[in-house]
């Protein structure tokens, strides 16, 4: 795999569903700590470098209901506010941009592509979980907007290891570009 070289000038670092609600699910490869961990740690390399850092929640409580055959949740018994908030652990700064969906794409119904663009933001590190809905849909959009994309493998996890290998594996490569947290690191002057 070659290595890669991010500018900050043009990079920003997107984070996925990093919130209470979330990371308390059972994850698989990574456990939900060591992503959030490594999502820090990306997170204070990206500021160093004075390059955006954004994090992306999702509201549970007001997720976008479509015409599905399973729903996304009971609306009898929304979760509770704290599940929509992002964990302390996960190192969002008064500096940091926060975005609220309200369905599985960071771009759906949002903001985050006109500030990226006039930000002159063209490359989207992208980290979070989970891997097949919130990352993927996310990246899914941002390469069909025109993005380079760089998928963290171990700053992302799924509920399912075999759904995150498979989209590691077939579907990322085909949409970005796949590293570690450390090469990202590494990636950045």
């Amino acid at each position: 795999m070659n290595k890669i070289k991010l500018d900050p000038e043009t990079s920003a670092l997107i984070l996925i569903d990093l919130q209470h609600g979330i990371v308390a699910l059972e994850t698989s490869p990574h456990p939900a700590s060591s992503v959030v961990a490594k999502a820090a740690s990306l997170a204070a390399t990206f500021r160093k470098h004075s390059s955006p850092v954004i994090y992306v929640r999702v509201d549970l409580a007001n997720m976008l209901e479509v015409p599905a055959d399973r729903s996304h949740g009971d609306p009898k018994n929304p979760p509770p506010a704290i599940a929509s908030e992002l964990v302390p652990a996960a190192g969002v700064q008064s500096g940091d941009l926060v975005i609220t969906k309200r369905h599985w794409s960071a771009f759906s119904g949002t903001d985050l592509e006109v500030m990226l663009k006039k930000s002159g933001r063209t490359t989207l590190v992208i980290g979070g979980i989970a891997t097949n809905f919130g990352v993927e849909s996310t990246a899914r959009a941002a390469a069909g907007l025109g993005f380079s994309v760089v998928f963290v493998e171990d700053a992302t996890t799924s509920i399912d290891a075999q759904a995150h290998e498979f989209a590691f594996n077939t579907i990322f490569p085909l949409l970005g570009r796949v590293r570690k947290t450390s090469e990202v690191i590494e990636a950045l002057p």
